[in-house]
């Protein structure tokens, strides 16, 4: 069973993307984070494979606080792989930071918020 721990600030995309993950294959087991604040130790508690994090521009889902969720996440569970979402119709500059991580190493996927359940699931799956 691959754990996918998802953080995002809105709880209905949250909830669409933990059920395209369980359409997508039945050895996912997402669970949704209440809060930014309560992620680091809901991915301890579960020993999560995967972190899926939204990026906004707004407090608590800001760049450089995921990067700190990231870094901490990285010193408990250095194998779980971390992916950010972010809208790149709305967030351009934001995008390009998220896309610029991942080029750098810091993440190890990114996904725009515009792209299917399906292709969402099948990247999670290549992780």
């Amino acid at each position: 069973m691959r754990r996918v721990v998802i953080d995002m600030q809105n709880a209905l995309f949250a909830d669409a993307v933990a059920g395209a993950l369980r359409r997508f294959d039945f050895d996912f087991d997402p669970v949704m984070s209440e809060s930014p604040d309560k992620t680091l130790s809901l991915c301890d508690a579960v020993l999560a494979n995967v972190l899926i994090m939204e990026v906004t521009a707004y407090t608590p889902w800001r760049f450089e606080e995921r990067m700190k969720i990231r870094n901490e996440l990285r010193k408990v569970n250095p194998e779980c792989k971390i992916v950010f979402v972010v809208d790149e119709n709305t967030e351009k500059k934001l995008a390009d930071k998220v896309r610029r991580a991942k080029k750098d190493g810091l993440i190890d996927n990114f996904i725009y918020g515009s792209v299917s359940a399906t292709y969402l699931s099948a990247v999670i799956d290549t992780l």
